[in-house]
C-alpha cells in the first residue's frame, strides 16, 4: 500500500519536534516557547488574538503563553495606541539573545534531516512542499494585525 504524502509529512514533523525539544530543553526553552517567540520575531507588534491566529492556537492559549513569556522576561506587553483594550507584544533583549542561541540547532537539525541529499533534490522538497502548502493555505485575506 502507498504510503500517505500527509502521513509522511506528519510522521517528519514529529520527529523534527521530538528532536528540537530535546536539544531546546537545554538552553532552557520549550518548543511552543520556541514558536512564540520566532513569530513574534516576524510579527513584532502583533497583537495576541492576532498572534493566536498566526500560531493557530486559542487566545486563551496564547494569553497564558505570554503571560509566562513575560514573567521570563522574554516578551513585553505594551499598549496599543488605536486600542485600550488590546497589548501589542514585543520581544526583549534577552529573547533576541535566546533566538540567537537556539537559531544554530534549528539549522543543525535541518542539516541532519537533509544529510545525504543533494541540493537540487533539497530545493525541488522544498518547492514542492512549498506549493503544497499554498494549495492548502486559506485563500481569504488574514485579518491578522501586525507591525503597526
Amino acid at each position: 500500500m502507498k504510503e500517505s504524502p500527509f502521513a509522511l509529512i506528519g510522521d517528519i514533523s514529529r520527529l523534527a519536534r521530538r528532536a528540537f525539544d530535546a536539544r531546546a530543553r537545554e538552553i532552557g526553552v520549550t518548543r511552543p516557547q520556541w514558536q512564540v517567540l520566532v513569530v513574534l520575531n516576524r510579527h513584532e507588534g502583533v497583537n495576541q488574538g492576532g498572534l493566536a491566529e498566526l500560531l493557530d492556537v486559542e487566545p486563551i492559549t496564547v494569553c497564558r503563553m505570554v503571560d509566562r513569556l513575560q514573567e521570563a522576561d522574554l516578551v513585553e506587553r505594551r499598549p496599543d495606541p488605536a486600542d485600550r483594550r488590546s497589548w501589542r507584544l514585543f520581544l526583549t533583549g534577552k529573547a533576541v539573545a535566546l533566538l540567537a542561541q537556539l537559531q544554530p540547532l534549528g539549522e543543525q537539525l535541518e542539516a541532519e534531516a537533509f544529510e545525504g541529499i543533494s541540493s537540487e533534490e533539497r530545493e525541488a522538497v522544498l518547492a514542492t512542499l512549498g506549493r503544497l502548502r499554498n494549495n492548502l493555505a486559506p485563500r481569504a485575506t488574514s485579518k491578522v494585525v501586525s507591525n503597526g
